[in-house]
């Protein structure tokens, strides 16, 4: 019995984070970290400052939080490639996963875009970095021409584009992804086709 009050009282905390995350991305979004204070977080939650304070003693530490939880599919996404064989398939599939993992975490990549200054001050602007030099070094082949490894990081970051620039064209929001993720696994099969042989 006192096991499931632990695990209800764990829930309701997760929740509480949950939110507290998911109003200060917005607020940050809104505007702009630098002009969110905690106080701020805590009346559109309708909760005390204390209570925040409970979760989160900074801003910093709920944007460090939502970056984890919401990159976490990249880092997985990283170890797993890492595992796998160099290949064309498995270049495909983490352009395939990494643009589900996108549009997973597109509230926090529209805030890092248009926040570039306070990310590159925060550390998740090293973390982001590193995961982004983990994902080149699993999708470039080290013996590829300079062209096919610019095709392959052009890849990743046509997802990254896509994500910005598709929001003003006309269309259903899935298409464009497809759209997207099309243009990004054929940068990737084109760079493959212009590796020499081993």
């Amino acid at each position: 019995m006192g096991g499931t009050m632990d695990g209800t009282k764990q829930q309701r905390r997760g929740n509480t984070r949950q939110r507290i995350q998911d109003v200060a991305l917005e607020l940050f979004a809104e505007q702009g970290y630098e002009k969110t204070s905690l106080r701020e977080i805590a009346e559109h939650l309708d909760v005390t400052k204390a209570a925040l304070y409970y979760h989160f003693k900074t801003k910093e530490e709920i944007l460090v939080s939502v970056f984890e939880d919401l990159t976490q599919p990249i880092e997985d996404l990283i170890e797993w490639g890492r595992q796998q064989p160099h290949t064309l398939r498995t270049k495909q599939e983490i352009v395939r996963r990494y643009s589900d993992a996108l549009t997973g975490a597109a509230p926090l990549f529209r805030f890092m875009q248009e926040n570039q200054a306070t990310v590159r001050e925060l550390r998740i602007g090293d973390t982001f970095k590193d995961r982004m030099r983990g994902l080149r070094e699993i999708i470039i082949d080290p013996d590829a021409s300079l062209t096919d490894q610019v095709r392959c990081i052009s890849a990743l970051f046509t997802l990254h584009a896509g994500m910005f620039v598709m929001q003003d064209v006309e269309g259903d929001a899935e298409e464009k992804r497809k759209a997207v993720l099309e243009v990004a696994i054929d940068l990737v099969t084109q760079a493959d086709r212009g590796t020499p042989a081993a």
